[in-house]
């Protein structure tokens, strides 16, 4: 207790962090039950003004449970890029109604960027790096501006790119808290169960991993779970947790 005492008045003074304080609360929770390691980080305000990034798809009410048990007045941000299916939107509000959460935020892009950088709305087709970019890395970013950490639902088996994922991480002097890093699709699966949470509507047809619709497809079984985002580009992640090759900004939306 008096360790996170002091790491608790660290964060509470100093709201931006350093590689050693995701050093020290990797090793403070080491081999800790997550819903214990939540609910300390919660009711014991160690991470100051913190929020959750959810994308409110195939695995999502997990996290979103959890911190709902514990704190309900917890921020939510949602990225609404403006090419989500129109089943993630229902199960949005589904997951919003059934859960209680009480302050769930619509983070939108920039009008007048989007309508600069993506006019025609099919930047996606020929440059999925930028479109993320506009719609999901700027907006998240900006939202983010006011938060001293953020909590995200990865997990380390979800892809090879995430297999070492720790449970907290340094991004831009802000503190990344993934509780889930550890957990495996059984757990998983197992944990809806038990809480008879709702299964994302598209999961059943095939899609493991829910992103936008455009760059989304269905999963074989025994592929990897994100292998259907972005199917046939050199990319794996959107942006919002990987950095992505900068806009070109004398480039103009081909004419199609």
């Amino acid at each position: 207790m008096g360790e996170q005492v002091r790491i608790a008045d660290r964060i509470n003074t100093a709201p931006r962090y350093t590689e050693a304080d995701a050093v020290r609360l990797n090793n403070m929770f080491r081999g800790r039950d997550t819903v214990e390691m939540l609910t300390v980080l919660l009711r014991e305000n160690m991470l100051g003004d913190a929020a959750i990034v959810s994308s409110f798809g195939a695995e999502s009410a997990v996290l979103l449970h959890l911190i709902a048990s514990i704190d309900p007045t917890t921020p939510i941000l949602f990225l609404d890029t403006g090419k989500h299916f129109p089943e993630t939107i229902s199960y949005r509000e589904e997951l919003r109604n059934m859960l209680g959460l009480l302050d769930l935020r619509i983070i939108a892009p920039d009008p007048a960027h989007l309508a600069q950088k993506d006019g025609t709305g099919l930047r996606w087709s020929y440059d999925p790096d930028g479109c993320c970019e506009i719609r999901k890395v700027l907006p998240l970013k900006s939202a983010l501006a006011g938060f001293d950490a953020q909590f995200t639902g990865r997990k380390a088996f979800q892809s090879a790119t995430r297999k070492a994922l720790p449970r907290f991480e340094i991004e831009e002097g802000r503190l990344k808290v993934n509780p889930l890093a550890d957990w495996d699709k059984a757990r998983i699966e197992a944990y809806m169960a038990e809480h008879a949470l709702p299964v994302h509507p598209l999961v059943e047809q095939g899609y493991p991993s829910i992103g936008c619709s455009p760059c989304t497809t269905k999963v074989a079984p025994g592929e990897d779970p994100r292998s259907g985002r972005w199917k046939g580009w050199d990319k794996v992640e959107c942006g919002i947790h990987t950095a992505v090759t900068p806009l070109d900004d004398s480039a103009n939306d081909p004419i199609f």
